[in-house]
């Protein structure tokens, strides 16, 4: 005779085991858990309605009519009362982990374009900073105004810097070893003051009211001669698909601009090409400048960078592509001939960054490899090792 307790505990197992199923399933397989159940699911009973309500709201856009399921009302969102986004994530932030948390964001702005997220300065500013966020506000930037925009670029700030600190200690003992004599001269003179150095880092100090600049600190030249120092070039392809990449390059420019043993050049291109050379000083300042996408003109690129050769023996021209030519790609080679002819090394990296396996042209990059050039996609930190291994 079974005892009715263990009826009782089973059927509640059962239910439980449901719930979980109506909660994973979605709203759509009702009917169908309440057939397979006999009695055990109950729809008023539902244990999860309020995780139910937060996952429909994102993941209820995956369903349309053509799948059988009408959605109810704009936007995904379910019950009595219609989600917003601000009030999505404030339930997000309190009935998940913050691991769960984060995943869920990333997939509202990249999977579904809940960009809606990033024009609301408190929403934005309640949200971890991160790379997928950086990379969210580069591709959105060009809406944001006032005070929406002014947060977004202390997050690029932070995400900029925290990049910044986990590179430079590793590119600087790659290339001029863990200390260098050359970060800063002992000696100070008017005949090693660098004027343009010194201006930049205090333009910051500058007084409106005044109208003067206010120089709270002086930068003087090391001992090593101009003509000695090695050239890097860094021609960054702005389109779409390389964003990563023109983050990376952007931070790993802005490294090597500080260090003495370079003479560092940063220019981006789509069709036209923009050298901002000029703003290495403010990597955030450079990212917020760049406009993705376009169509790309990698000849043209290089054209510009041999302008910035003066010693070919001396420089590294790196070339950030997926080598996707616009133009007649013969072009293009010819540029890279020329830059090799000259005794300039060329480093082409179809990607830069951390994610894996890149998309590029590979018939392009065996070409260009049999020219001479270096050709691989890369991690930040194993460009900075081959460029050590160059110059010295």
């Amino acid at each position: 005779m079974t005892n009715p307790s263990d009826q009782g505990t089973e059927k509640q197992e059962n239910r439980q085991t449901l719930n979980r199923w109506r909660l994973l399933l979605g709203e759509a397989a009702e009917e169908s858990l309440r057939e397979a159940g006999g009695g055990s699911y109950d729809a008023d009973h539902f244990q999860y309605r309020e995780l139910d309500e937060v996952l429909g709201y994102l993941y209820d856009r995956e369903y349309g009519e053509a799948q059988g399921y009408r959605e109810r009302g704009r936007g995904g969102g379910r019950g009595d009362s219609q989600l917003t986004v601000p009030r999505w994530l404030d339930h997000v932030r309190r009935l998940f982990p913050s691991e769960t948390v984060e995943i869920l964001e990333k997939q509202a702005l990249d999977r579904y374009g809940l960009s809606e997220i990033l024009f609301d300065k408190k929403v934005l500013e309640s949200m971890e900073p991160n790379m997928a966020l950086l990379k969210n506000i580069m591709q959105f930037k060009g809406r944001m105004k006032g005070e929406v925009l002014r947060s977004a670029r202390e997050i690029v700030r932070q995400v900029v810097e925290q990049l910044r600190r986990q590179l430079e200690q590793e590119v600087r003992a790659s290339i001029i070893g863990k200390r260098s004599r050359y970060t800063a001269s002992r000696t100070r003179s008017l005949r090693n003051l660098n004027f343009k150095k010194t201006i930049q880092r205090n333009l910051k100090n500058y007084d409106r009211d005044r109208r003067r600049l206010v120089i709270d600190k002086l930068y003087f030249d090391g001992n090593l001669q101009q003509h000695n120092r090695w050239n890097i070039v860094i021609a960054v392809d702005e389109s779409g698909s390389m964003m990563d990449s023109v983050i990376y390059s952007a931070v790993m420019a802005s490294i090597f601009y500080r260090l003495e043993t370079l003479r560092t050049h940063l220019i981006i291109f789509d069709t036209e090409v923009v050298d901002l050379s000029g703003r290495l000083e403010d990597p955030v300042d450079l990212l917020m400048s760049v406009q993705l996408g376009g169509g790309t003109h990698i000849a043209k690129a290089l054209r510009y960078s041999e302008k910035l050769i003066e010693n070919p023996a001396r420089t590294i021209v790196v070339l950030v592509s997926d080598l996707e030519e616009g133009y007649p790609i013969q072009s293009m080679y010819a540029a890279c001939k020329d830059i090799l002819d000259a005794g300039s090394r060329l480093i082409v990296l179809p990607a830069l960054n951390y994610e894996g396996t890149a998309v590029y042209d590979r018939n392009a990059a065996r070409r260009l490899t049999d020219m001479g050039a270096n050709v691989a996609a890369i991690t930040p930190n194993r460009l900075a090792e081959w460029i050590g291994e160059i110059i010295r």
